[in-house]
């Protein structure tokens, strides 16, 4: 292994503070055999190690990436390496202040040695992490007991036997160690506690160093010849050396918190204290005769066999508690299953409205700026209806995943139901939010295949900005009223939301009020249009068109309140009075010149009364009550109305089976125009307007009427052209083949009473000569 790295992980500190130890360790071995002139220069290294490792802590203190609690500890740290420098101080004028070099620490000394440990401990408690129970507290208690007896009977057999005595001065330093080692099994609880911002790593050192350090007090009967030698030269650089590469390692760690580990089950510490102490008793007893040995290792064996089974009994425990701890997992699962269930839309996997309006609140609770967008897809329920509610529903799961590839990671998704999806966008000016909602609406109408087929999903989409004293439902709905404003534009696109807005949609909430009394006031009127043949201009039919004089805004245009029907669901009750007055029209008619009254009366019939259940019994009873030959009555359906397999397509086959003839109007303007022909029992095409404008011409529009005439003819099937206004667009008609025709060049829509002046015209009853 290259060792390249490993020196590049080396600093200026840590590369001086080995170079101190390793001078320290060579003056304590040579020291061995042969005695230093000069005692102090092995007390300099000492000194220098601990004042390092001070400046190392305190480098790692200030590390502004560290978490407070982090930088707290080592700043703790920083400050116990700081006293054991004055310790280190104070313990070499003990071993110098005298005429001859000695191993003496005076209660100084010791009491600053005692400081330290204790800021050690001290800085370990302080720690997060240290939350313990009332039941950790006393396992710790125990096992600093186990420690302390262990390592204080250890010590006291090893300095017997070395010829040591038991001294004032050994006592003090033991208790140091014992207060050390304690610092070691706090450094250890940390570790597997868990550490939160502080390196796993850099625990593992400080403990080995101090641990180190602790035991180094063994020994101290090998310098017992060597009074200018002291454990301090192994203790004091051991454990500063630790110090400052645990220092290191944290200030070259990422900085955030490390993943806490659980709490470890099984304590190794008493075992192995049960262990040495009996060995210690057995080999105590090999002086005393075989009697002793014998009864010595009974007890021995007889503690190894208590202690397996305890440790057997514990192997139970522990996977009896994993099963549990992976029962408990699981049900987590679950929880946090469950929980994405209910704040998430099931079919696309994003939020739902009630999540929303959660991150729309805490949101405003924050006070920044942000934008609430509402998306709509266009003609959503057409593809629903046409090719299925599992292609809508993958259509729906496209969009959304769409949406989430397309939006920054900070913004939040949400679908508010069917075919609206709501945006939460923080942090953005209206100038970058347009740019971004425009990347979206390019990529959500990015052509797709499903099912075989190809898609272009339109959508529309309204935005908002947020005020001060919003609530998440007005910003809904104002999200909602500029996205409505983008589609009565032509959607496909964006639209911001604008004061006016409400007032326009104030004033459309006011006239569908007025529309829905317009009929009990009398206001609603039917004109009829005729159609006419060419090109001679004999009156062929009449198309119904209604009416709506305003007492206040005079006569309001079909533009305007047929939309606003449809969308507040008057539409129906409108569509049932605009029939039944078109069927007493035509039995009027019918009774009042029989076979020279109108052949053909055309209604609109919207798709929301297609798919109002008991329409087509409504329409079956008003022919048998006003008596008029079914034949005469041609129902006129878009094709949007109709498309699919749907109830409405149903809803105009049992039209047909009553004798109505079923016109498909403005044709050419939908989506799969020809399949229709074949699907629904088509007997009157009517061409669009749009189309007929440019038949004088060479454009697509001429080949298209002029396409259309043969496929009509082929499958037997009356063409009208509608919107014709010259009389050249006329000529030119008739020449393709085109013998029915309606538009302002004909006649414009009159009241009932001037068609019969038509149908009182002798002979051939001519509207207008072609």
């Amino acid at each position: 292994m290259s060792t390249a790295p490993l020196l590049r992980r080396v600093d200026g500190v840590t590369a001086l503070t080995l170079a101190l130890v390793a001078f320290e360790v060579g003056w304590v071995l040579v020291g061995l055999r042969h005695e230093w002139p000069h005692p102090g220069f092995g007390w300099l290294p000492v000194v220098a190690i601990a004042a390092l490792a001070a400046y190392a802590c305190w480098k790692a203190s200030v590390r502004l990436d560290l978490a407070a609690a982090t930088r707290r500890f080592w700043r703790t740290l920083a400050l116990a390496c700081a006293v054991l420098t004055v310790g280190e101080v104070s313990n070499m004028r003990d071993a110098l202040g005298g005429p001859e070099p000695t191993q003496y620490i005076s209660p100084l000394t010791l009491g600053i040695l005692v400081v330290v440990v204790l800021i050690m401990i001290w800085a370990m408690l302080r720690l997060p992490v240290w939350q313990r129970t009332r039941g950790d507290w006393t396992r710790f208690g125990l096992d600093a007991g186990v420690l302390l007896i262990t390592c204080g009977g250890l010590l006291w057999r090893l300095w017997l036997h070395a010829g040591g005595a038991w001294s004032r001065q050994n006592l003090a330093m033991l208790a140091v160690c014992a207060l050390a080692l304690v610092a070691v099994i706090a450094l250890v609880k940390v570790t597997f506690a868990g550490t939160g911002g502080l390196n796993r790593r850099s625990l593992h050192v400080l403990a080995g160093g101090v641990a180190l350090a602790a035991m180094s007090g063994a020994l101290s009967p090998l310098f017992a010849e060597h009074p200018y030698l002291t454990t301090s030269f192994l203790a004091g650089p051991v454990s500063g050396l630790a110090t400052v590469i645990a220092a290191g390692l944290q200030i070259r760690s990422a900085g955030p918190a490390t993943e806490c580990r659980p709490d470890q089950r099984f304590s190794v510490l008493p075992y192995i204290a049960v262990a040495a102490m009996t060995a210690l008793l057995v080999a105590g007893e090999f002086d005393d005769g075989p009697e002793q040995v014998t009864v010595a290792l009974c007890v021995a064996a007889i503690t190894a066999l208590v202690v397996i089974r305890q440790i057997s009994a514990l192997r139970d425990n522990t996977r009896l508690l994993a099963t549990v701890d992976a029962n408990l997992s699981q049900l987590r699962e679950y929880q946090t299953e469950l929980d994405h269930q209910i704040s998430h839309d099931a079919l696309t996997g994003v939020a739902n409205r009630e999540r929303f309006a959660e991150q729309v609140t805490a949101r405003l609770a924050t006070g920044g700026p942000f934008h609430v967008a509402m998306l709509d897809l266009d003609d959503f329920k057409v593809i629903n209806d046409r090719m299925g509610h599992g292609t809508g529903d993958a259509l729906l799961r496209t969009v959304s995943r769409r949406l989430r590839e397309g939006l920054r990671p900070q913004d939040v998704v949400a679908r508010q139901g069917g075919d609206e999806f709501t945006l939460l966008l923080p942090d953005l000016d209206d100038e970058a939010a347009a740019r971004l909602l425009n990347e979206v609406l390019d990529r959500v109408q990015e052509t797709l295949s499903l099912n075989g087929s190809d898609l272009e999903p339109r959508v529309s989409i309204g935005v908002t900005a947020s005020r001060p004293g919003d609530t998440p439902e007005e910003l809904v709905r104002r999200a909602d009223v500029a996205m409505y404003a983008a589609k009565n534009t032509g959607g496909g696109r964006c639209t911001w939301f604008d004061p006016i807005m409400d007032q326009l949609a104030d004033a459309d909430a006011k006239l569908a009020a007025d529309l829905r009394q317009a009929l009990t006031r009398d206001e609603l009127f039917l004109l009829y249009q005729p159609i006419v043949e060419l090109p001679h201009g004999r009156l062929a039919g009449v198309e119904a068109l209604v009416r709506w004089r305003h007492p206040e805004h005079g006569l309001v245009s079909p533009a305007v309140f047929i939309p606003l029907a449809e969308r507040n669901g008057h539409i129906v009750e409108l569509g049932r009075w605009i029939l039944r007055e078109a069927v007493r029209q035509a039995a009027e008619w019918e009774r009042a010149y029989g076979d020279n009254a109108p052949e053909k009366v055309s209604v609109n019939i919207s798709a929301r009364q297609l798919r109002e259940p008991g329409f087509v019994a409504e329409v079956a009873e008003l022919l048998r009550s006003s008596g008029i030959d079914p034949h005469r009555l041609v129902a006129e359906v878009t094709e949007t109305a109709v498309l699919g397999t749907g109830e409405a397509l149903e809803a105009v086959r049992d039209l047909h089976a009553l004798g109505l003839r079923i016109a498909l109007d403005d044709f050419g303007t939908g989506q799969s125009s020809l399949s229709l022909l074949v699907d629904c029992p088509v007997k009157v095409l009517k061409v669009d307007k749009s189309f007929v404008d440019g038949v004088t011409g060479s454009s697509t529009q001429a080949v298209i009427v002029n396409g259309l005439i043969g496929i009509t003819e082929g499958l037997k099937i009356e063409a009208v052209a509608e919107g014709v206004e010259t009389a050249d667009q006329a000529y030119r008609l008739h020449k393709m083949g085109y013998r029915l025709a309606q538009g302002f060049h004909f006649a414009r829509p009159m009241a009932g009473s001037d068609i019969e002046l038509l149908l009182t015209v002798p002979a051939d009853r001519k509207v207008r000569q072609a």
